[in-house]
């Protein structure tokens, strides 16, 4: 199994001075191509800061961060915006669709960044929202969509772009338990069909669904923990 995200001692100071708060302290973990990772911890672990990293979205103030054989230091904003664009596909809890746009044009947008022509964004979103359970809802605006629906309409969105990994950030938390069983059951296909899944989460019967659970306090790993098989 290759590593898809590799991350050697990477540390995030946040602050000045005497106001410097160090929300992870040499941090080192990978994850492998195909696992489903829960990412752990209670506010304020450092579990966020963590996610933030893996979605190229903060730098670290150390260390060395790879995305699927990619060394990510040293990268311009617009360089890491593609990476972002290209390699990963996130999920978040309030959803972020857009309310007055169809579940297509929703799905299309990475593809409108990424340049794709119109008749196969078309073609690459009606797959997957099928791929989702939401063939049948192509063209439902977010406003005529179920919570449930709408997270797998960002779910879609996630995948359009065949990602190296896909992170979720809290995905259930704005979920009734009934839904986030569909969310979770969704995601553990998803996986068995070879998609790895990076997921934040402190719900303990969330996390349950993963495969692997790392489990952040005061900024560092207190524990890694796997599956058997």
């Amino acid at each position: 199994m290759s590593d898809v995200i590799k991350l050697d001692r990477i540390r995030r100071v946040f602050g000045a001075g005497d106001q410097q708060v160090e929300a992870l302290r040499g941090v080192s973990f990978s994850i492998g191509d195909g696992e489903f990772v829960a990412i752990m911890g209670a506010s304020g672990s450092g579990k966020s800061t963590c996610m933030n990293t893996l979605g190229c979205l903060d730098r670290p103030t150390s260390g060395t961060y790879w995305l699927d054989g990619i060394d990510t230091a040293g990268m311009t904003p617009d360089q890491l915006a593609e990476v972002r664009n290209r390699k990963l596909g996130f999920v978040f809890q309030g959803f972020n669709l857009l309310s007055r746009t169809s579940a297509l044009d929703n799905v299309e947008l990475p593809l409108i960044y990424a340049g794709v022509p119109a008749v196969e964004r078309h073609s690459r979103a009606r797959a997957a929202l099928e791929r989702v359970g939401l063939g049948e809802r192509v063209h439902h605006t977010s406003a005529q969509l179920s919570g449930g629906q709408q997270q797998r309409v960002a779910i879609a969105r996630a995948l359009v772009n065949d990602p190296a990994v896909i992170l979720a950030d809290e995905p259930t938390g704005n979920l009734d338990t009934i839904t986030t069983r569909e969310i979770m059951q969704l995601f553990t296909d998803l996986n068995r069909q070879g998609i790895t899944i990076v997921m934040i989460t402190h719900e303990p019967e969330v996390a349950a669904y993963a495969t692997r659970r790392i489990t952040f306090r005061d900024g560092a790993i207190i524990a890694d923990t796997a599956d058997q098989n």
